[in-house]
């Protein structure tokens, strides 16, 4: 979930006084949405012996970058105005291939389970870039303290356990999930911080996924054995569902409630993602949920809450 910046939550000022408490209805649609993202990790995983991880992310990339294309050219948004902001487009899309790059490698390496929960360290990092470069963003002394329980739960969670096969490996994708995260945090600086804040979210998506579908595209020609891809069925049906799905409907759905509720609100139901993207984890994969893992990741979700009230 790529934060759109604007306020911190893709909102210009003025907008922000208008938006409503959660429903129902929108309470609803982020548990939706939270366990759409949360089967993001399992979706690739479930197909990477028939398209490696990353040939899956640089096509879904490229496929929604044109639908994404497509809607910003009917919502009118001029191709002088894309130039405009051409610069931290740039930016925003090598942070956001970046992201998906370590997610792709990771995945080869740790559990899906596991780059759920580390790919959501992204708000801690987020949250301490913007006490450093963003005036009205310091955190308070609570949530230093999330911060704590966050570092200290994403320690405990990677501690390598040697009752599991591949534990070298393992611990391998999850530093990668890290940086995923860390990328993740360095999108949402340069938004906040950029003329970015003040254009239209499928504007600044349609710069994610173009740039990243440019630069993974080719990256996964170089890097990944073509002759061994299989369009079977099923990744036929991962694919879709990543680049419908996940890169293009659930987006438009965050922006969307994004528009009418309150983001402090929504924010919360976000940490929703990981929960589910372990509960997939072991139950599609029959991925193995260690003690360490369990209560390392259950400290570090108290921190982000912590972080993120």
């Amino acid at each position: 979930m790529q934060n759109t910046g604007q306020s911190g939550n893709g909102m210009a000022p003025s907008e922000c006084a208008s938006r409503r408490r959660m429903n129902y209805q929108a309470s609803a649609l982020m548990v939706i949405f939270c366990l759409v993202l949360g089967a993001q990790q399992v979706a690739i995983k479930m197909v990477a012996d028939d398209i490696p991880p990353l040939a899956q992310v640089a096509l879904r990339s490229s496929m929604a970058a044109l639908l994404v294309a497509a809607l910003v050219f009917r919502q009118g948004i001029r191709v002088s105005e894309m130039r405009s902001h051409l610069g931290p487009g740039i930016l925003v899309g090598l942070g956001f291939a970046a992201e998906f790059l370590f997610v792709a490698w990771g995945l080869n390496y740790t559990l899906a389970s596991h780059m759920s929960v580390f790919l959501y360290t992204a708000p801690i990092f987020a949250a301490v870039g913007l006490h450093l470069w963003v005036p009205g963003e310091q955190l308070m002394r609570r949530q230093w303290i999330g911060v704590a329980f966050a570092f200290g739960g994403m320690v405990l969670a990677m501690a390598p356990d040697t009752d599991i096969d591949n534990a070298g490996d393992i611990l391998r994708g999850d530093l990668l999930g890290l940086l995923a995260g860390i990328a993740w945090a360095a999108t949402t600086l340069v938004i906040r911080r950029s003329s970015l804040s003040e254009t239209p979210p499928v504007q600044t998506l349609c710069y994610q996924l173009a740039i990243a579908g440019l630069l993974l595209l080719p990256a996964s020609a170089l890097l990944v054995d073509f002759d061994h891809m299989q369009f079977s069925g099923r990744a036929i049906i991962s694919l879709t569902f990543q680049t419908l799905v996940i890169s293009f409907a659930a987006l438009l759905l965050w922006f969307a409630l994004l528009r009418r509720y309150l983001a402090s609100q929504l924010g919360i139901f976000s940490f929703l993602s990981p929960i589910f993207g372990v509960l997939f984890g072991a139950l599609l994969l029959g991925e193995p949920l260690t003690i360490n893992f369990l209560i390392g990741g259950i400290v570090l979700l108290i921190g982000l809450v912590v972080v993120t009230l």
